[in-house]
């Protein structure tokens, strides 16, 4: 691990911000590949003078912001009218109806920016949100503007960990797992305050 984790430092610090870029290609695909492996050695670098801190925090954001936009493509243009032949053709035999579809839509048209804030921060899943967004048709505008802000907020602890804390490893670990554990609560907290929120609102003006 420490040899691969060298390699990826060295690969960011030779290539820059394309480096960044490639790191975070790999990691806004479906290749089960962390950010913390981009964005920690990033934040490292930075605070060596090799690279410029809000350079690089803006080019991870913007990176990850682009190739979330592809995979938001990819559902839109792609899995969407696949999934809704599917559905027509063999929804009966897997207990799925055309209306379901149109549940799914409606919920990210309502709920699809707290949905896609919030999965940012989840590890796995923040790969995999912006194809369900796509899919289901989630208005482009909030996906780019919620997207952007989760994908800023990680990046920028992350690299924060790095500037401060990279000759440790075992201070990397400990804070990379608190930060996991502050944000995965933080994710919780503020949806059910969503919930609660939304649902006062929906019966005070039902």
């Amino acid at each position: 691990m420490h040899t691969l984790i060298d390699f990826i430092v060295s690969l960011v610090w030779e290539l820059w911000y394309i480096g960044i870029f490639i790191m975070m290609m790999i990691e806004s695909s479906f290749i089960p590949f962390p950010s913390e492996i981009a964005m920690i050695p990033a934040g490292y670098l930075a605070s060596q003078w090799e690279m410029v801190f809000i350079t690089a925090f803006i080019a991870g954001t913007l990176w990850a912001l682009l190739w979330a936009i592809i995979n938001y493509g990819l559902g839109y243009y792609l899995w969407a009218p696949v999934l809704k032949t599917l559905i027509h053709k063999f929804g009966k035999y897997i207990f799925l109806k055309e209306s379901h579809y149109t549940i799914a839509e409606n919920y990210f048209e309502k709920h699809g920016a707290i949905t896609t804030l919030l999965a940012r921060f989840i590890p796995a899943v923040r790969q995999l949100i912006s194809l369900p967004a796509g899919t289901f048709h989630m208005h482009i505008g909030k996906f780019l503007f919620y997207t952007g802000i989760g994908a800023g907020t990680w990046n920028l602890i992350l690299m924060a960990i790095g500037y401060v804390a990279w000759e440790n490893s075992e201070l990397i670990s400990k804070y990379s797992s608190q930060a996991l554990a502050i944000t995965l609560l933080w994710s919780i907290i503020m949806w059910v305050w969503y919930y609660f929120i939304h649902k006062y609102f929906d019966k005070k003006y039902k």
